[in-house]
């Protein structure tokens, strides 16, 4: 994951889909905005950089959040402020101290419908603009403090073989549209259940992926012709 997600749906169109996996009390409809909505890090101590309507179960009630994207971070007088001495926008590594009690016990799901990823060729940096016509559902952890503040980082996984031509280094981790799966996914249920740690372990595409080259991810101006990404048979 290279750091950029964005969200632009009509808000029918979200209200159905969440129906349909599941997850319709998480949303409060009136408050949700349908504009187009792009997600970076909180690099350079950027607080108010947040993943919007994160969804997360609070003491066993579904509900959305606006999160800083940047995990490592510390609430002083109300506000939260950001560590960038680790880069944690990101969590890979997840038996690392950083993650263990975030994939444990504080599971979310990042709501978008693209992203952006990144490879370098001879020294040359390729950006591309990674699109669903369905929502993508991406799998993050996150920390709760004082005063309704919060902070998240978006999960990812080891290179997936058919996406590694866009970026081999990781692959963020997606989730299936399965309410099922997404209310375990939310649960306070260990991560070491059968159904949690074969998705850690075998990453998928679960959506059809439209990619393109692109010079700048905001602008989505593309560079090359488009790319499909049929969804891996095992998740179809």
């Amino acid at each position: 994951m290279c750091g950029y997600a964005r969200r632009h749906i009509r808000l029918a169109d979200l209200e159905e889909f969440v129906k349909l996996i599941g997850l319709l009390g998480a949303y409060q409809f009136d408050l949700f905005d349908e504009a187009l909505l792009h997600f970076r890090p909180a690099f350079g101590g950027a607080a108010h950089q947040q993943i919007k309507d994160l969804i997360i179960n609070d003491e066993g009630k579904l509900k959305t959040v606006d999160a800083t994207w940047w995990y490592q971070c510390e609430e002083q007088d109300g506000k939260l402020i950001v560590d960038n001495k680790l880069t944690t926008f990101n969590a890979r590594n997840l038996t690392s101290r950083y993650w263990k009690s975030g994939i444990r016990h504080h599971r979310a799901i990042v709501l978008a419908t693209a992203i952006g990823e990144g490879k370098e060729v001879d020294k040359k940096k390729h950006s591309y603009f990674v699109e669903s016509d369905t929502p993508l559902l991406i799998g993050a952890v996150y920390r709760k403090f004082e005063n309704n503040l919060y902070s998240t980082a978006i999960i990812t996984r080891d290179e997936h073989p058919r996406f590694s031509e866009f970026h081999d280094k990781a692959f963020p981790l997606f989730l299936p549209p399965d309410p099922e799966f997404l209310q375990l996914w939310l649960s306070d249920g260990p991560e070491t259940h059968p159904a949690i740690a074969h998705l850690l372990e075998n990453p998928s595409i679960f959506n059809t992926l439209k990619v393109t080259e692109v010079k700048t991810f905001k602008d989505a101006v593309a560079k090359g012709e488009t790319i499909t990404l049929a969804p891996d048979e095992q998740a179809a």
